[in-house]
This record gives C-alpha cells, structure tokens and sequence, in this order.
C-alpha cells in the first residue's frame, strides 16, 4: 500500500444579481479564476474559506456554502496530489476589494469564459453552469 500527500483546494463561486461571478488575478498570475486556495493543516472548511477570502478579495464576514463540484485529483509539479473543491458561496454582504494576494478581481458573466484560451477560465464557465443545474433550476 502506497501513501499519498493530498493538498485540498477550495475554490469560491460567488454569483451577483446579474448572474456575473467573482474572479480574481492572483499575484502573478495572468489568468481569472475563483477566489480560493489551499486548505492549512488544521483548518476546517469554513475557516479555510474565510481566510481564502479576506487574503484574495478582502472579505469579512458571514457566509453559507455548498458543494458544487468535486474535482478528480490531480498530480501537482511537486509530486503531491491535489484535490480540488468548488464551493457556491452565499455572502452576507457584497464588499469586496483586492486583497494582499491579488491583482485584480471583477465581476464578470460566466460566458466570457466560455472559449477561453486558459484552462482555468473555461472551468470558471462550466462551473457556473453546474451550479445553475444543480441548484436554481
């Protein structure tokens, strides 16, 4: 039996009333995705998102979640595997700025993405699809 190292990422999918979603430019990257990152040794889900959240779109306050999507895991360059987690956020208020781990963030329609050039934007589009099926149907 063989061990493995997982790295569980959460990625937020926060939609506004025109149906446009929350995307950031993390530093030093040049491509949109959800706000989002890697979950600390210890840290539970709704911390984990919490402090995702205020490091890359300065958010402070109460939120709900639930489960969009898991991803299959993927091997990362380092060797360890990674587990990707999308998650519908519900905030309590839409004050959002750019955190100390962004560029940039926008809200943006979901179909821009669409036919993106970039991997990690084309998921933006599907994503906020499944979420449309799964959940406001």
């Amino acid at each position: 039996m063989t061990d493995s190292l997982y790295r569980i990422s959460l990625k937020c999918l926060i939609t506004n009333d025109k149906g446009e979603v929350l995307v950031v430019k993390e530093t030093g990257r040049d491509w949109w995705d959800f706000p989002g990152g890697g979950m600390d040794y210890g840290e539970d889900i709704h911390a984990a998102i919490a402090r995702e959240l205020k490091e890359e779109v300065d958010f402070e306050g109460s939120f709900t979640y639930r489960v969009v999507d898991v991803d299959n895991p993927i091997m990362l360059l380092r060797g360890i595997w990674q587990l990707r987690i999308i998650l519908e956020i519900k905030p309590e208020s839409m004050n959002f700025g750019i955190g100390k781990e962004a560029d940039e963030i926008q809200f943006m329609r979901p179909v821009d993405f669409k036919d993106s050039t970039q991997e990690e934007e084309r998921q933006i589009y599907l994503y906020a699809q499944k979420a449309l099926t799964l959940y406001h149907v």
